[in-house]
């Protein structure tokens, strides 16, 4: 080693990063291809924050001795910090296959666990094996049980994740992250009442985390709790801009009996999204609960086109139909609907009834018989209509 890089080396024991830069860019000057000199100057800027410099410096330093562990590991750590994941994956992957040296297992280690953190987004299951390879050199940290929790989560393994968040609950019982990531597969399996319970202890530490809130409020929401509704309008004054808050205002809003109030928050939505058929279907449903049946007719008709598939669009049209003298149209909607969900007594009564109007005796007098045969007391006001109904047409016989 040259004196003025042990020189530069003493002065890094020391912390006098300014010193060291200093000799080492008076050595450099002279050998500009000396791999250690490149990367203690690098470790220098680095701990001066003097960022691009210190990137400069280690891919110097790794382009004079690729298999200089240190120099690869230090770039792509550097680089990961910086956002810019793209350069400093081929780094990290680079010093996960080389020998650590002095470093030791627990720097390589950092390669490992550096990149289940860059291929988390994109490959949870490389980011699970990049874990793997880190806990095999060094021991399993809270930080790895939580990330294995997250990667579970994200690879739709909600029994791996609920059991890993438990495992970082039990040793650290105040970590947000870990009660917030239970909660979340909590209420994803229908435990409301625990995910409740979670997402009340940790808006004990984060009062005001959006996130945490929502999850109360889906919580609380399942369990048709009154709270929610509040607890959303409140939500939704510091957040105006989140959709997914919007959304599901709108919807408890909706469950509250406030259709017009709810309406107001669809319509804003569809501003932004006029192709959403669940907001199509959602906005609908309230235009019928206003009585407005020939706006709903239009908007089902428009959702029934964009989503053929889903019941609740077909449900809508067929009553809106209905309401607008469209019987053939709600014959039709029935039809589609019952692809995918049984019939009940509201659309064994519009068949009978639009069967009734086209003048279809038979098919209306068989499904009024359904249609009072699974009625059974619940709907009086059709039930009297429906006998009368059958009195006439089975007398014409």
């Amino acid at each position: 080693m040259a004196p003025e890089v042990a020189e530069a080396e003493a002065a890094i024991v020391k912390s006098d990063w300014k010193t060291a830069e200093s000799k080492l860019a008076a050595y450099l000057a002279a050998h500009p291809d000396d791999a250690r000199a490149l990367f203690d100057a690098g470790y220098a800027a680095d701990a001066l924050n003097e960022v691009d410099q210190a990137a400069a410096f280690y891919q110097r330093a790794v382009k004079a001795d690729p298999k200089s562990f240190e120099a690869q590991l230090s770039l792509g750590l550097l680089r990961a910090r910086q956002g810019k994941l793209i350069d400093a994956k081929p780094a990290l992957e680079a010093a996960t296959q080389l020998d650590p040296g002095e470093a030791g297992a627990e720097a390589k280690a950092r390669a490992w666990r550096a990149l289940a953190q860059i291929d988390r987004a994109d490959d949870p299951a490389k980011a699970s094996n990049d874990l793997l390879e880190a806990l095999k050199l060094t021991p399993e940290t809270p930080r790895d049980t939580l990330l294995a929790a997250e990667l579970a989560a994200a690879a739709n393994q909600p029994d791996a994740a609920e059991a890993a968040y438990r495992r970082v609950l039990e040793k650290d019982p105040q970590n947000i992250q870990a009660e917030a990531g239970l909660a979340h597969i909590l209420i994803a399996k229908k435990q409301f009442a625990e995910a409740e319970t979670l997402a009340r202890k940790a808006l004990e530490q984060a009062p005001d985390d959006p996130a945490l809130t929502a999850q109360l409020a889906t919580a609380l929401v399942a369990q048709d709790k009154a709270e929610a509704l509040p607890l959303l309008q409140k939500l939704h004054e510091a957040h105006p801009q989140d959709e997914n808050i919007t959304r599901m205002l709108a919807e408890v809003t909706a469950e509250a009996g406030d259709a017009a109030g709810s309406d107001k928050f669809y319509i804003a939505l569809l501003a932004t999204h006029p192709a959403d058929p669940e907001l199509l279907i959602a906005h609908g449903q309230n235009l019928i609960r206003q009585l407005k049946s020939a706006e709903a007719f239009d908007v089902f008709t428009r959702a029934t086109n964009l989503a053929p598939e889903d019941p609740d669009g077909w449900t809508g049209l067929a009553y809106s139909a209905s309401k607008t003298g469209h019987h053939s149209i709600t014959l039709n909607a029935l039809t589609m609907r019952s692809k995918y969900l049984p019939d009940n007594p509201s659309t064994y009564f519009l068949w009978a009834t639009s069967y009734d109007m086209l003048h279809d005796r038979n098919s209306a007098i068989t499904y009024y018989h359904h249609f009072l045969e699974a009625s059974a007391g619940k709907f009086p006001d059709q039930e009297w209509q429906a006998r009368q109904r059958l009195l006439l047409l089975e007398k014409k016989q």
